[in-house]
C-alpha cells in the first residue's frame, strides 16, 4: 500500500522554471507549469507504483501561529500586497492543474493555517508506510524515519537525477544522526524561509552540536552547565540565542495534528470521465502530457 505524497507548490514551481514558457493553450495562455506538473507526477507514478496518492496544497503559506511567534517567517517572499511573490504567468495556472487532478480523480488537500508541509507530515506520520514524499524542499527531511518505511524524493537535481533521502543519507550529506536533521536545521536556519537560526552557529557548530545532543533543550541546558562537549564559542551563542531557541521548534518542526477530512488516497483504478480529462487535453494544448497520466494510473 505504498503512499505518494506531493509536495504540490515545490512541483508546480519546478515545473514552472523548468519548462519553456512558449507552451500554451490556443489562446496563448502559458501552459508550462501544468505540463511540467502533470509529466513529473506520472514519471514519479511510474516509477515509485504507489496505490495511494496525495497532492499536498498551502492552504496558508504563512500560518498566523507561525508568523506570531516569528513576525520575519517568509517575509523575504511578501510582495506589495502582502500575498505570496509570484511569477504572473503561474498564478493563473495554478487553479486549472488542480482541477485536471480533481478530473483524473487524484485527491489534493490543504487546511486552513496550515502548509503542505504539515499536511504532508501529519498524513506521512499517520499513515502506514512504505511512504515517498516528493519535494525539492529540504525542511521536509526531518519526517524521514526507515522504521516507518518514509523517504523523501528530493528533487533539487531534478526528476532525472533525484536523490532517494533515508536515515543513511542524511548522515552521509551533514555527518549527523541521520534522525537529528530537524535539530541541525533549527540550528543552521534557513535564508529561504527568513529563519536566521542560532546567530553565529553555521553548518559545522549546527553538526556537532546534533552529533552531541538529540535536542536542541539537551544542547541549551548543557551550554548554561558549561558541557565541555561544546566550545566556548558554542555555548555563548546559544545562550544568546535562548529567546530565539524557545519558539524555534514551533516554527521550524512541521505540525503533526493538522485537521485533515476524512479521505482516500487510493489511486483510481478506473476514470470517473475521459471525456473532461480529454477535454482539458484539447483546450489547453495538453497533448502528451495527459497521455503519461493516463498511461502511468493505468487506464
Amino acid at each position: 500500500m505504498t503512499l505518494l505524497l506531493l509536495d504540490s507548490a515545490s512541483l508546480w514551481y519546478r515545473a514552472y522554471y523548468g519548462m519553456p514558457d512558449s507552451l500554451v493553450a490556443p489562446d496563448g495562455s502559458p501552459v508550462n507549469a501544468i505540463k511540467g506538473f502533470l509529466d513529473m507526477s506520472a514519471r514519479l507514478i511510474s516509477q515509485y507504483q504507489p496505490s495511494r496518492i496525495l497532492c499536498a496544497t498551502e492552504g496558508d503559506w504563512r500560518p498566523t501561529w507561525r508568523t506570531d511567534l516569528f513576525p520575519g517567517y517568509k517575509a523575504n517572499r511578501v510582495d506589495d500586497d502582502g500575498d505570496e511573490a509570484e511569477p504572473d504567468t503561474l498564478t493563473p495556472q495554478i487553479p486549472i492543474l488542480l482541477d485536471i487532478l480533481d478530473a483524473f480523480g487524484i485527491p489534493n488537500v490543504g487546511v486552513d493555517n496550515y502548509e503542505a508541509d504539515d499536511v504532508i507530515a501529519t498524513v506521512g506520520t499517520r499513515e502506514r508506510g512504505p511512504t515517498f514524499i516528493a519535494t525539492g524542499d529540504r525542511d521536509l527531511f526531518q519526517l524521514v524515519n526507515d522504521k516507518r518505511r518514509v523517504k523523501v524524493i528530493y528533487l533539487a537535481k531534478g526528476l532525472a537525477n533525484h536523490d532517494l533521502v533515508d536515515i543513511a543519507w542524511i548522515a552521509r550529506k551533514y555527518e549527523i544522526p541521520g534522525d537529528r536533521y530537524a535539530l541541525f536545521a533549527l540550528i543552521r536556519g534557513d535564508a529561504s524561509d527568513g529563519l536566521p537560526g542560532v546567530k553565529g552557529i553555521g553548518e559545522k557548530g549546527a553538526a556537532l552540536i546534533a552529533n552531541n545532543f538529540k535536542s536542541i533543550e539537551e544542547a541549551l541546558d548543557a551550554a548554561h552547565a558549561n558541557d565541555e562537549r561544546l566550545t566556548p564559542n558554542l555555548r555563548k551563542k546559544l545562550i544568546e540565542s535562548s529567546e530565539y531557541i524557545s519558539i524555534a521548534p514551533t516554527i521550524v518542526h512541521c505540525a503533526l495534528d493538522v485537521p485533515i477530512p476524512p479521505m482516500k488516497f487510493d489511486i483510481p483504478k478506473t476514470p470517473t470521465s475521459l471525456d473532461e480529462i480529454y477535454r482539458y487535453k484539447n483546450e489547453f494544448n495538453l497533448g502528451a502530457s495527459i497521455d503519461r497520466m493516463i498511461s502511468a494510473l493505468g487506464w
